[in-house]
């Protein structure tokens, strides 16, 4: 089978098409055809070992020291199971489905060998392979990081969300709409169609006023970007508020924030932001446009027809 290889840390360049073996489901697992993935900030940075300081030592034995330990980055994936191990029961030959894999990676290939009791589930009844796959990476963050600034402990929160245009602030404007919370929405004037389109009526652009000398409090701020620290934004905090950034950790995935995600995308509680879609042949292309930091949402990558 085919599958993108990051052939060692660096610029979009490193990473090129290559034959690899195809994976034989065991007892317990699927075997997924894969149909889309996103090319997502994540997977830029673990390409480009694009971190500071200590940190880039860490991520060196994290994930390896010269280059990938796990060579196939990718870690959303929407598509058809082909086969399945003979102990699997939560899943058919058919069936169409989406999940994500965390540091396992290896979602940039024709196909995937997933547990059947890993962060798998069956798509959004209503939900292209583009959508789902596009719902995963911002969803989960956004539903990590908001529950930890224990948005679902209150009712009509203020909540600030900083980089409200990226795969991350989109989903949590519509996850903070999901609880009710009173939201202002940082973005550039280029994004603020798309950020009233999602519903948000409370737009600061970043590039016309410096946001961090309001006046106004919130309850919660998120920095969906990891760009402005504490210590900028702490005026604008409550009392009692929290401070969250992606910058501050790694959202961890569980098969609950998936469910959560195909609920309300089935209710049309929550859309698919897609701002471009490109061929696996074009992953090169796809980083570049993920490097720019100028992306409106997901940037999908297809596999298959």
């Amino acid at each position: 089978m085919k599958a993108v290889i990051c052939t060692q840390y660096g610029t979009p360049e490193v990473l090129q098409i290559q034959e690899v073996s195809k994976p034989i489901p065991k007892d317990s697992q699927i075997l997924v055809k894969i149909v889309a993935t996103a090319a997502n900030s994540g997977d830029a940075r673990v390409r480009s070992l694009n971190v500071k300081g200590f940190m880039k030592f860490v991520m060196r034995l994290v994930l390896g020291i010269s280059k990938p330990r796990k060579p196939i980055l990718g870690t959303v994936f929407s598509g058809i199971v082909e086969s399945k191990g003979n102990k699997v029961s939560k899943f058919k030959v058919g069936d169409k489905v989406f999940g994500m894999t965390g540091f396992k990676f290896g979602t940039y290939s024709e196909y995937i060998a997933v547990n059947q009791n890993s962060n798998v589930l069956e798509m959004p009844k209503n939900a292209s392979y583009e959508e789902a796959v596009a719902i995963i990476f911002g969803g989960h963050t956004a539903i990590r990081f908001l529950e930890k600034a224990r948005i679902t402990e209150k009712s009509t929160l203020k909540i600030l969300i900083i980089g409200a245009t990226g795969s991350v602030g989109t989903a949590a404007i519509q996850v903070a709409k999901h609880h009710s919370a009173n939201i202002t929405a940082v973005c550039s004037s280029r994004g603020h169609k798309l950020v009233a389109e999602l519903g948000v009526k409370n737009i600061v652009h970043y590039d016309k006023e410096d946001f961090t000398r309001r006046t106004e409090k919130f309850d919660i701020i998120f920095d969906a970007i990891g760009k402005y620290g504490k210590n900028q934004c702490k005026n604008l905090l409550n009392k009692n508020g929290v401070y969250v950034s992606t910058n501050l950790g790694y959202a961890s995935e569980n098969i609950q924030q998936l469910k959560l995600l195909k609920e309300l995308f089935e209710k049309g509680e929550f859309t698919a932001t897609i701002d471009r879609t490109f061929t696996m042949e074009e992953i090169v292309e796809a980083h570049r446009y993920v490097d720019t930091e100028r992306k409106k949402g997901n940037v999908v990558l297809k596999i298959c027809e």
